[in-house]
């Protein structure tokens, strides 16, 4: 049951594999910034912020640069689609086991503006890891993914069809 593709879409390589682990990135915490506005609010008096503590810290890296992702059961396959804007399919690596999917995404941008005396450089990069664990077993052999306009979309064949009843709720 393979879709054509059309012009827009790009296929993206998919591997089988296990993932790496997560990178942290430097984007902005809205949990460092609501304890920011706590300070101005109380005076903590030299207190170190929780945040600071490392165990805080693996957990906001959870909420740094992951993408969102939709993961649709349907009776013969499940989709996975996910939004990874400002990066590029030769940035993404994809690999599938029986039961879960990893995408990671590593980006690098470098500006640079010379003009006389002046010199200016800026380098960004921005990178994520995410494992998304599948509803059923997969067929990772038969694995396809494409990606247009930022949305990475993978199409995984299961094992098996699943059958699917009506339950009347009383």
């Amino acid at each position: 049951m393979a879709k054509k593709a059309s012009k827009d879409t790009k296929d993206v390589p998919v591997s089988s594999g296990k993932s790496a682990p997560q990178t942290e990135s430097r984007a902005m915490s809205p949990f460092r910034e609501f304890d920011r506005l706590l300070d101005t609010f109380f005076d903590r008096g030299g207190m170190p912020s929780r945040w600071e503590h490392p165990l805080w810290q693996r957990f906001a890296a959870f909420e740094k640069g992951m993408p969102k992702v939709d993961v649709i059961d349907r009776d013969a396959e499940v989709v996975v689609r996910a939004e990874v804007p400002g990066f590029e399919r030769e940035e993404l690596d994809v690999s599938v086991t029986d039961g879960a999917v990893t995408i990671k995404g590593d980006h690098r941008e470098e500006s640079k503006e010379e003009e006389g005396e002046y010199f200016h450089s800026e380098i960004s990069r921005g990178s994520f890891t995410r494992t998304v664990a599948l509803p059923s077993e997969i067929d990772a052999d038969k694995a396809a993914a494409s990606f247009k306009n930022g949305v990475l979309e993978l199409t995984l064949p299961k094992h098996k069809k699943a059958n699917r009843r009506k339950v009347e709720v009383k």
